[in-house]
């Protein structure tokens, strides 16, 4: 996740930078059809609900562990992962539709739906890649005695649902909290964001707070499979 941004434009006019830059792509020499069905940003790796609890309730409860010492750059990212693309570029294009990127793999246009809050945007610049699971997050849950090359690993991961397109704004807001102080904002989305969260504490062998714990489980409560 990135730092906080010092100004935010507000969301009017967020949208019409937006649209603005749609209309421009569609208006240049490269042109992107556009349907009418919103991208779904999809993880790989999201279990089912009954491994998910498995999972959650195989989890070791500490106490939340310091945050001395941490420093992003203790979790290497974003790494180059194919040709020309970082991690970042390469999530942009799986979590996106009709992305066009140039030849240095940034994205130019394309369409990308946030399941945080439901929002869609048509601008790269207007969303971050989340860590589901926060870098200061791990820090404090066990990465602070892993090495550098497990940390990159892990703020790289692009094989479990760890890295997701979202609202960056909506990212800035949720910073390095746990679901026991931040659920995303649209409710619908919280039983598929208990499951990554699980899934990549317990496949990084990471701990949790007993009220992270208990939010967790309100969350995964609202799951149906």
């Amino acid at each position: 996740m990135r730092l906080a941004r010092p100004f935010s434009h507000p969301r009017g006019l967020r949208r019409s930078r937006a649209v603005a830059t749609a209309i421009a792509t569609l208006a240049g020499a490269w042109v992107v059809s556009v349907g009418t069905t919103p991208a779904t940003a999809t993880p790989p790796g999201i279990p089912s609900k009954a491994t998910a609890q498995s999972q959650l309730n195989a989890l070791i409860v500490a106490a939340q562990g310091s945050t001395t010492g941490y420093s992003r750059d203790l979790f290497p990212h974003w790494i180059t992962v194919s040709g020309s693309c970082n991690t970042r570029e390469q999530a942009l294009k799986r979590d996106g539709t009709s992305v066009v990127v140039d030849s240095s793999c940034a994205a130019i246009s394309g369409r990308w739906y946030s399941p945080y809050d439901g929002a869609t945007w048509y601008a790269a610049s207007d969303v971050d890649i989340d860590q589901v699971v926060p870098l200061a997050e791990a820090w404090r849950s066990g990465a602070s005695s892993w090495t550098t090359n497990r940390r990159q690993s892990f703020a790289n991961d692009l094989t479990r649902p760890q890295l997701i397109a979202v609202t960056d704004n909506v990212n800035q807001a949720k910073g390095d909290q746990d679901p026991s102080t931040w659920q995303p904002p649209l409710s619908s989305y919280r039983c598929t964001y208990s499951k990554m969260w699980i899934t990549v504490k317990y496949s990084w062998g990471l701990t949790l707070q007993s009220s992270e714990k208990s939010a967790l489980q309100s969350m995964l409560n609202t799951c149906n499979s």
